[in-house]
């Protein structure tokens, strides 16, 4: 007689996408196994966990780091992708490998604590489908980071057309639920955190200090911050495009209005001699706005591009710890 039916299913995935990153995968994995442990003992027996790192075309060892962590370890899972495809591509790479009932986007450099799961999974129990987790102390981060940051937030949040709550980035807890309806969004300029409000849910939020980096170096300079932060409003609203139909009308309104004046002021006094300095004010004015405007229509556009290409989003050229799957 068969024996009863086990469920394999893992209860938690974290997801870790890796760039580069070998000196910090057995710090974390130390650190996050003893707070996954706590987790679990929350949960019904039985209940089990996994790590989903997702290797973003690391040129060091992290690959092989990794590989040797899974060999001792089965919980270890390792997604490889063919190049790299930067953290929003490897971040859903690792949502649709990760197979947990809840899911956790963490990032490696242990500056989000892995001790906050415990009480991630608290709020879940006690019923919340997402649980943000938010950053009230970020005095770990570069001054200008700092700031910027809060620029962007305020700016994001008051041209999108769901508000992203202040200072949480993608370490949070999703249900399963969540999880699958992020799946089926089929965008390829991604903006994770915009995603994952988007989808709605019942969410609760966790405030923590944010630590400093344990190892390695950020792979986010400025230059790849400011993209991220033009393709997270591109993606969210059309505000920008709407701003041009509302300037453009005032500047119409004001050329007719100023037209009507040059006409009456001919027509009195004879007119003047035209200047050279008005109007080269109002063609590089004009032209200026112009060009403005054409760059916002092209943000837009290059993203339509890319969207009917229908590329996928990400390659993978293995994986390890999957073959159960199959």
């Amino acid at each position: 007689m068969d024996g009863p039916i086990v469920d394999q299913t893992p209860t938690l995935s974290l997801i870790v996408p890796v760039l580069n990153e070998e000196a910090a995968i057995a710090p974390f994995l130390d650190r996050s196994a003893s707070a996954l442990d706590r987790a679990l003992e929350l949960l019904a027996s039985g209940a089990t966990a996994e790590w989903v790192f997702v290797n973003d075309g690391s040129t060091d060892a992290t690959e092989a780091v990794i590989a040797g962590r899974a060999a001792r370890d089965t919980r270890v899972r390792l997604v490889n992708l063919s190049r790299n495809f930067g953290k929003e591509a490897a971040l859903a790479a690792g949502i649709d490998h990760a197979r947990g009932k809840a899911v956790i986007p963490i990032d490696v450099d242990l500056q989000d604590p892995p001790e906050l799961i415990v009480e991630m999974v608290r709020a879940w129990l006690d019923g919340a489908q997402v649980v943000n987790a938010r950053r009230s102390d970020r005095s770990s981060d570069a001054v200008v980071k700092r700031v910027t940051a809060r620029w962007f937030y305020r700016l994001y949040n008051r041209l999108a057309d769901h508000p992203i709550p202040e200072n949480v980035g993608d370490f949070r807890l999703m249900d399963r639920e969540a999880v699958e309806v992020i799946r089926r969004l089929g965008e390829h300029s991604r903006f994770n955190k915009g995603l994952f409000s988007w989808v709605g849910f019942d969410v609760a939020t966790i405030d923590y200090q944010r630590e400093a980096r344990q190892s390695g170096q950020s792979k986010w300079p400025a230059l790849r911050l400011w993209t991220l932060a033009i393709d997270g409003i591109v993606a969210s609203s059309t505000v920008p495009l709407r701003i041009w139909t509302y300037l453009g009308a005032m500047i119409a309104i004001g050329a007719f209005s100023y037209a009507v004046f040059v006409i009456l002021y001919t027509l009195t006094t004879g007119g003047d001699a035209p200047g050279y300095a008005s109007i080269m004010v109002a063609v590089l004015f004009l032209g200026g706005l112009n060009m403005l405007a054409l760059g916002v229509l092209g943000e837009y556009v290059g993203r339509i591009a890319t969207e009917v290409r229908r590329r996928p989003l990400y390659v993978v050229s293995s994986t390890l710890g999957f073959q159960e799957d199959n």
